[in-house]
């Protein structure tokens, strides 16, 4: 998949463990393990805002395109 998710970067950055950051995300720990592996399809704009809130980032810290090999 071309969008790569870097959240396990930036939590660890912050030093936020996953619970911690789950919580204050206001997503289950399940759900947060399908954005740290790439198996999430689809993220809403509420969701992500709320995400760059919780680790003072922006959205390009957590979210990168990479070119697939062609």
């Amino acid at each position: 998949m071309p969008i790569v998710v870097d959240l396990d970067v930036m939590l660890a950055r912050r030093k936020m463990p996953v619970g911690t950051f789950a919580s204050r995300v206001g997503l289950s720990p399940a759900n947060v393990a399908v954005l740290k592996n790439g198996r999430a399809k689809a993220i809403r704009f509420t969701t992500l805002e709320r995400i760059c809130e919780v680790l003072d980032c922006q959205p390009g810290d957590i979210l990168r395109w990479e070119p697939e090999d062609a």
